[in-house]
């Protein structure tokens, strides 16, 4: 495969990392948490939430099949009331939210994904300098910029993950169950296109080995007699 096929693979591979990045940073359904379902003909509140907020949604409970199990799931019909991160106050929600650690968490994951997506833009600015004629050694760079943003992603999905278990584990929290929703797997997905693609990059963007030992003395031009 020539090199020109490699690099245009490898931009799409980019592309929908960088996109698949993206929608994980600005969505909010990293991961449902679901409480105790206590009796039937009332609501139970299950959340979802993502770097910048949470999201509770009242559920009506009818089954009694569900009594005692996780409040659920998300996607049946309720009121749902979204809180930035930023505004819980200590009082507020307490036997839902650890506020100042889980505030904390958020923070931390959130700046860190906010540093990937400026990897992702540095490494960007480099692709598009490298389209011009000689411009190939942006490729290594670009590549770095990308495997950066990559392993970004993942430091802030593994925050994300501690923090999903220290709200479980919790005696102070209502929450029972959870999953990871498909925020979680878009950053999941970004984190390995991303890095795999960075790297490929890197790979390259190196100078060309000879494929054995003794071609560069192959090459040199015969002695004449």
């Amino acid at each position: 495969m020539q090199k020109e096929t490699k690099t245009k693979i490898l931009f799409f591979v980019l592309m929908v990392g960088s996109l698949c990045m993206l929608t994980a940073v600005v969505t909010d359904h990293w991961a449902v948490l679901s409480p105790r379902v206590e009796s039937v003909n009332s609501t139970c509140e299950a959340a979802h939430f993502g770097l910048w907020r949470l999201c509770k949604k009242h559920i009506y409970i009818e089954d009694e099949e569900l009594i005692g199990k996780g409040c659920g799931p998300i996607s049946l019909p309720g009121d749902i009331n979204c809180s930035y991160f930023r505004h819980f106050t200590p009082g507020e929600d307490s036997e839902i939210f650890e506020v100042k650690t889980q505030r904390e968490y958020n923070i931390s994951a959130a700046a860190i994904a906010i540093f990937s997506l400026v990897f992702m833009i540095l490494g960007t600015l480099c692709l598009l300098g490298s389209l011009r004629k000689g411009k190939d050694y942006l490729y290594k760079p670009a590549g770095m910029f990308f495997a950066f943003a990559g392993l970004c992603a993942i430091i802030s999905v593994e925050v994300m993950r501690q923090s999903v278990k220290r709200m479980i584990e919790s005696e102070e929290t209502i929450w029972i169950e959870y999953y990871y929703s498909w925020s979680f797997a878009c950053a999941c997905t970004g984190f390995v296109l991303l890095l795999l693609s960075g790297i490929g990059l890197l790979l390259i963007s190196m100078p060309q080995m000879p494929r054995n030992p003794w071609e560069t003395c192959m090459d040199a031009e015969p002695e004449q007699i």
